[in-house]
């Protein structure tokens, strides 16, 4: 694994070291695939210092696939639901969160006009539901390696850049895997999804969102691996140790209420790391 995650270090250093060298202060550079995309990441921003806020790891694959697994649930369409926030890891460790997540044009007893939403949480009654099979389907795709398909990831890579250029949808959450500034208590210097919006023609991330805070086994369990894979390429650690929690994160999630909306704690475990890649995804 060790040697799977510094073979990273080559390509990412010569991408960077071109990118820095020839490309235009405005360029845009997404990243995207199954392993090891906050590392490559950050690696490419780390060897091309003066364009590295232009350079970021696309997430809305994941939120994507989050989204179409509720959507099956509630008998609606993904685009219908909107502000599913990916923390973390976007090819490991990360946490699909709900709390923020609505859902419109949905028919039920209450209707209202196209522009009127609902909480996804309060439409979901099945806690063991939300608890269980929802966190272990997701949580098998990314073991698999079977998060998105082709069409997906293309849409995503596509819609990140139409953000970027024309903004984002008004008051819509995107999730965006950024160099972490210390925010919402993530460490700092590490590539992290967390929740943005683009305007202006750059991205700036959500600090203003409120109650959504995350655990602190959460959080440990999502930067840990990242910080590690970070100082083994990096040359500045030998072993890799994945993260082993001892306590179980599916019962840390708070059970649904009709009053306040609680926040789904989905951890997806790391995929397969010995896949060999020999360019970036």
């Amino acid at each position: 694994l060790e040697d799977c995650i510094r073979s990273r270090l080559p390509p990412c250093r010569l991408y960077g070291y071109l990118i820095e060298k020839n490309a235009h202060d405005s360029v845009r550079v997404i990243v995207g695939g199954k392993t090891f995309v906050n590392l490559k990441t950050f690696l490419l921003m780390r060897y091309a210092p003066n364009v590295a806020h232009n350079i970021i790891a696309v997430a809305l694959g994941v939120e994507g696939q989050a989204r179409a697994a509720l959507a099956r649930k509630l008998r609606t369409t993904p685009s219908c639901i909107k502000n599913v926030i990916v923390w973390g890891n976007i090819s490991g460790n990360n946490y699909i969160d709900l709390r923020k997540a609505r859902i419109y044009r949905y028919e039920s007893a209450i209707w209202g006009p196209p522009n009127y939403s609902r909480p996804v949480l309060s439409l979901i009654f099945d806690s063991e539901w939300v608890n269980r099979q929802y966190v272990e389907t997701l949580k098998k795709l990314t073991a698999t390696g079977k998060q998105f398909g082709a069409i997906l990831a293309a849409h995503s890579i596509a819609t990140t850049l139409k953000y970027w250029y024309h903004g984002s949808p008004p008051g819509e959450i995107v999730s965006l895997g950024v160099l972490s500034e210390g925010q919402f208590g993530i460490p700092e210097g590490i590539v992290f999804s967390m929740p943005v919006k683009f305007e202006n023609g750059t991205w700036v991330v959500l600090t203003d969102l409120k109650d959504i805070e995350i655990s602190e086994p959460i959080m440990t369990r999502m930067t840990s691996d990242l910080i590690q894979e970070k100082l083994v390429a990096l040359g500045d650690l030998i072993s890799f140790q994945p993260y082993q929690s001892a306590v179980n994160l599916l019962d840390l999630t708070p059970q649904p209420t009709s009053e306040k909306p609680f926040g789904q704690e989905a951890i997806n475990d790391s995929e397969d790391k010995s896949v060999e890649e020999q360019q970036i995804n």
